[in-house]
């Protein structure tokens, strides 16, 4: 292998990785270390089961959308017109709509990771947490700095929750066991999870930036798939070490604040010292995923006019300055929140459900052949987000008007 193709090599190996990390911080969010915590606290050691099942609904579905955006070299939305004529504006309305209200909920929790950290008004957190947020896509070479922050605070989060876990004592060997053999099975939780780690525009972020990198085509098929089963691997050991750390806690008889469950668990688990580390993990989490949510948010409508491709990272930019004014001025509008978190149960079935049709279509996708183990898992979990999704739909609307 001569210079020039190793340098390309490595370079290739930088961007999947960076893909990956991408994904999984855009996943692990204020929402993911909540509901880890409180369906933790719930089920006990059988929310292993549910984290099982869940992992592997997410690598089914992410590795079929993963690998159709790279085969056509096309982003979602545009698959999803080639598909139906409009539909790619609908779908890319709901990811801008659930992007930008997620968003404010990420910046609030940024904020309340540097009011735990400093003492800092929340507010005056969610401010300067944006301004970094702005500063990754201010500089030239945006893509590579957004890699680099996503994998070097994904290792931070990673690295601080176990020090926690380890701290919390956790029952392993009753976990595994029940991760298996759970005394009760919870589908809600499973949905939820789900939804959390691949619902909305998350699968998406990953995969949109592999297209700006120029990683597409069959021949980085298997290297797109082991990027994007390594996404979910990242998301899942934090999700598997909050869970141990939670179970240690509980198992203890300890109670957890109903206010902030995930930040009693630090504090329970490593006493101040964890109460600092929760307030670290918190920040990396929520800006992490402000980034991932601008980012891709916006990759959903830069394809619709030559304007739009031109002034994307400005708009990335306005992304993060509208959500976090919101935040500033309003605060979290809760219903909003909750309205707009059923339409995001609706994104995942959609989004997956046209990329397994275009999967057969070759003039999206020529000669590529799609697994066919690939496109019924695929349905099956179409058809089980979908019912979902509608479910917390028909919930969600009614809430707004009590």
């Amino acid at each position: 292998m001569d210079k020039d193709a190793k340098i390309i090599k490595k370079a290739n190996r930088s961007v999947l990785l960076g893909a990956a990390f991408l994904m999984a911080t855009s996943a692990i969010g204020p929402g993911f270390l909540t509901q880890t915590t409180v369906f933790t606290d719930q089920l006990m050691a059988s929310m292993g089961f549910v984290i099982l099942i869940s992992i592997i609904i997410d690598i089914g579905a992410q590795t079929n959308i993963w690998r159709i955006i790279a085969v056509s070299g096309k982003r979602a939305q545009d698959i999803a017109n080639d598909v139906l004529p409009g539909l790619g504006y609908f779908l890319a309305l709901l990811v801008v709509m659930g992007g930008l209200a997620f968003n404010i909920g990420n910046v609030g929790g940024a904020g309340l990771g540097m009011n735990v950290l400093f003492g800092i008004d929340a507010k005056t957190g969610a401010i300067l947490s944006g301004l970094l947020a702005v500063g990754i896509f201010v500089v030239k070479e945006a893509g590579k700095a957004m890699d680099r922050f996503a994998q070097v605070l994904g290792f931070v989060m990673i690295a601080l929750t176990v020090y926690v876990m380890i701290s919390a004592q956790p029952p392993i060997g009753e976990a595994v066991v029940k991760t298996f053999v759970p005394d009760t099975i919870d589908i809600f939780a499973i949905v939820t999870l789900v939804g959390g780690t691949v619902g909305g525009y998350i699968t998406f972020a990953g995969g949109h930036r592999l297209i700006d990198a120029g990683l597409t085509g069959k021949e980085h098929v298997p290297a797109v798939t082991r990027s994007s089963i390594a996404a979910i691997l990242i998301a899942s050991l934090m999700r598997v070490l909050l869970f141990l750390a939670v179970l240690g806690v509980v198992s203890q008889g300890l109670q957890l604040n109903p206010d902030n469950p995930p930040a009693s668990v630090f504090q329970l688990a490593a006493g101040n010292i964890g109460y600092k580390i929760f307030g670290v993990v918190m920040w990396a989490a929520a800006v992490t995923s402000v980034v991932g949510a601008a980012y891709t948010s916006v990759s959903f409508i830069r394809t619709f006019s030559p304007a739009l491709e031109k002034y994307n990272r400005l708009l990335v930019i306005s992304f993060i300055v509208i959500s976090t004014s919101v935040f500033v001025i309003v605060g979290q509008p809760v219903l909003i929140l909750l309205l707009v978190g059923s339409l995001n149960g609706l994104i995942l079935p959609i989004a997956l459900g046209v990329m397994l049709i275009a999967a057969h279509k070759a003039k999206i996708v020529g000669d590529y052949k799609h697994p066919l183990w690939m496109t019924i898992f695929g349905v099956i979990i179409v058809i089980a987000m979908a019912w979902m999704g509608i479910y917390t739909l028909s919930n969600g609307i009614p809430q707004l008007f009590k």
